[in-house]
């Protein structure tokens, strides 16, 4: 007993970590783009208001940001990110095999 109530203690002290350390995360990188953006314009906002500052330029900058969109693949049918997938003769393939294999097969009258 005192074994499985020991495995729930540790698996809620890791669950609450974990998402201490990934609010940490995100707030040092929210730090880290409002200091970028904000490119040193002025070295008398350093102390004091720059804190508060990236706090509400981030919130201002928190609309959430489109997913790529899938396209699928001529060859396979396989849904992949528009980013990701290779434009052959203005189709569309989820790899170069799927590519050259849907270029070798023949085409017209050939294809009989």
């Amino acid at each position: 007993m005192r074994q499985i109530l020991l495995l729930i203690f540790l698996f809620f002290a890791s669950q609450w970590l974990f998402r201490k350390l990934r609010r940490a995360n995100e707030r040092a990188q929210a730090e880290a783009q409002g200091a970028r953006t904000a490119g040193g314009a002025s070295n008398g906002g350093r102390s004091g208001g720059n804190g508060a500052g990236n706090g509400a330029g981030t919130a201002g900058r928190g609309a959430p940001q489109l997913a790529d969109p899938l396209v699928r693949c001529v060859e396979c049918g396989v849904h992949t990110p528009r980013s990701e997938s290779l434009v052959v003769a203005g189709q569309r393939f989820c790899c170069a095999d799927h590519a050259h294999r849907h270029a070798a097969r023949p085409t017209g009258r050939d294809a009989r």
